[in-house]
Parts: structure tokens; C-alpha cells; sequence
């Protein structure tokens, strides 16, 4: 792959939950490079452990779990002690559930993978979204990302928690987006098609190649992808783009 393009991100600060794993760490890697500093957001302490040796101290590790009020609360805590300012959420913590018919789905799981990937994005966007409308004397300056899925748009068989989350998620980007219009905050979501990342081994070998088989290019999107794209979303540059759905699925999206 090209040398991605390069956003200027100095005196900036981020937030990406997930951070310390696939996507998310892809994406703190790109706004590290670009001159950010980054607060890591991830219920794994060891990944965040892991991933703490490869930024140094222009990256903070967080144990949260999103999904629980008062957790995300010690999380803003921690990190302001960190940043005076929040000038980027990337939500990239999510979960699959397991593949299994909706007849046949466990209702504790159904709402576990809610918990972290509808009940997560609202808190964090929750907690965060105020600092950014407040910016700048009043005018507001952010970028939001929220990580939805093209099962969120299509409905993946067998995945009806995990499609009916990522397309809540959709709905509350499009609604916040519209909240904050007004203001200097820019609120988007991106769409991908299956992504090689550890949330695999929360799926069965058979959903894996369905999934392979809706992708017109035949192959997996990659992580640093989707990260380009999102490093766009998180700078000056997305400007005129909010409660807006980028798709980024390798010609699976079709609307």
C-alpha cells in the first residue's frame, strides 16, 4: 500500500476506544503520526499494555468498559487529568456476538453485544460531545467516528444482534450529526465490509466466507484502510461532512 496522505493533527487529543487493538490502534498509530496525543480506551489491559510500548508517552492507556456509566466516567476523568482539551472520538470498541439463527439466540448475549456496541457509542458520545460543542469560546470544534458495519445497512444472516447494533448506530450518527451541525463538531460513521482484525475468532469459519463471498473485490479489507479513511474524518479536512455514512466494503454496499 501508498504512503497514506498525512492530516496535521498537532495540539490535538483523541479519544479512540478500542484503541489498543486492530482498528482502533490502526487509527491511534495514524492521528499518533500526525502529531496528536491519544488517550486509549480498551477494557484489555494487556493489549493496552502492549500498545503503550509502541507510542510512548504521547499515548495514555485506560481501562474502561463502555458500556458502564461510571466506568466511562473515571475513563473522562483519567484522560482530562491527561488533556485539557478532546478534540477527537474515534468509537472503534465493538463486539460480534455469536452466529446464530435469531430464533436461536441467547438473550444475554443479544444484550451484551448492545451493551458495548449501541449502550457504548451513546456514553461515550455522551460524555464527550459536550467539550467539543463547548470549544472555542462557545463554537464548538470536534470530530466523531463512529465505527458502524455494512451489516448494519444489509443485515447479515446470523448476525441479527450484531447488524441490528451497527444499524442503531448508523441512526444515532445521523441524529447527533444533526444536533451538532450548528456547532464546529463534525459527526460521521464508517461502514466496512469484513476487516481481518481478532473479532474473526468471534465468528464461525462458515460466517467468515459468507461474508467473503457479498465482497465484489474478493478479498478482506485491510486494517490500515480503513484507518486512512478515518484519519480523514478525524481532521480539518472533513469540513462539510457530518451525520454522513462512508462506506468503505470493497463494492458490497449498494445503497
Amino acid at each position: 500500500m501508498a504512503n497514506p496522505a498525512q492530516y496535521d493533527f498537532t495540539h490535538k487529543h483523541a479519544v479512540v476506544t478500542g484503541g489498543a487493538a486492530g482498528i482502533g490502534e490502526a487509527c491511534t498509530a495514524r492521528l499518533v503520526a500526525g502529531g496528536a496525543t491519544v488517550s486509549m480506551w480498551d477494557r484489555d489491559e494487556k493489549a493496552l499494555t502492549a500498545a503503550l510500548s509502541k507510542f510512548g508517552d504521547r499515548v495514555q492507556a485506560v481501562h474502561v468498559d463502555v458500556s458502564d456509566e461510571q466506568s466511562v466516567a473515571a475513563a473522562m476523568k483519567s484522560t482530562l487529568g491527561f488533556s485539557q482539551n478532546i478534540d477527537i472520538l474515534v468509537n472503534s470498541a465493538g463486539i460480534t456476538g455469536p452466529n446464530v439463527s435469531l430464533i436461536d439466540y441467547p438473550i444475554e448475549e443479544w444484550d451484551r453485544v448492545f451493551a458495548i456496541n449501541l449502550r457504548g457509542t451513546f456514553l461515550t458520545c455522551h460524555a464527550i460531545a459536550p467539550i467539543m460543542k463547548n470549544a472555542l469560546d462557545g463554537k464548538g470544534y470536534g470530530r466523531i467516528v463512529n465505527i458502524a458495519s455494512i451489516a448494519g445497512k444489509e443485515g447479515n444472516p446470523n448476525a441479527s444482534a450484531y447488524s441490528a447494533s451497527k444499524a442503531a448506530v448508523i441512526g444515532l450518527t445521523k441524529s447527533l450529526g444533526k444536533e451538532l451541525a450548528l456547532t464546529g463538531v463534525r459527526v460521521n460513521c464508517v461502514t466496512p465490509a469484513a476487516v481481518k482484525t481478532g473479532m474473526f475468532d468471534q465468528m464461525t469459519q462458515t460466517h467468515i466466507d459468507f461474508m467473503l463471498s457479498k465482497i465484489p473485490m474478493n478479498r478482506f479489507g485491510e486494517i490500515q484502510e480503513i484507518a486512512n479513511l478515518i484519519a480523514w474524518l478525524s481532521s480539518d479536512e472533513c469540513s462539510f461532512s457530518t451525520g454522513a455514512v462512508f462506506d468503505i466494503s470493497g463494492g458490497r454496499g449498494t445503497y
